[in-house]
């Protein structure tokens, strides 16, 4: 249904516990939707490989403005492909990223993609492990973001 939806524009699921599999389903509907602009996944246990389907999604998707990925412990190779898929996307404004275990490196990978992004106006990394290096490298791209 979300995949051919052209009403709904704001989706939260939060704290609903629906797994990598779900959120499978969500970013292959994410892929042809063409309405949602706020979607919210906080405290859903999509994990490393729920995060990696929804960046590969970012990549297309041409309507989300903002997204909550919060508490959902996707790690630092889930926060590289999220990066990545921030250097495409043309349209996210805000992504909420906190709790997620990302600490220097995924940082960095982050740092790297406010450097293309020009979209990105919120950004929230509260209760991560980014650590002094990881905010040093945030801090950097800023200057050219």
């Amino acid at each position: 249904a979300l995949k051919v939806n052209k009403t709904l524009t704001k989706l939260n699921l939060g704290f609903n516990q629906i797994g990598e599999e779900a959120a499978r389903e969500i970013a292959n509907a994410l892929k042809k939707n063409e309405a949602l602009s706020e979607l919210t996944l906080h405290w859903n246990e999509i994990g490393a490989d729920g995060a990696k389907e929804i960046a590969n999604a970012l990549k297309v998707n041409k309507t989300l403005t903002k997204l909550n990925l919060g508490f959902n412990q996707i790690g630092e190779e889930a926060a590289r492909e999220i990066a990545n898929a921030l250097k495409k996307n043309e349209t996210l404004t805000e992504l909420t990223f906190y709790y997620n275990r990302i600490g220097p490196d995924g940082a960095k990978e982050i740092a790297n993609a406010l450097k293309v992004n020009k979209t990105l106006t919120k950004l929230n990394l509260a209760y991560n492990q980014i650590r002094k290096d990881g905010a040093k490298d945030i801090a950097n791209a800023l200057k050219e973001n």
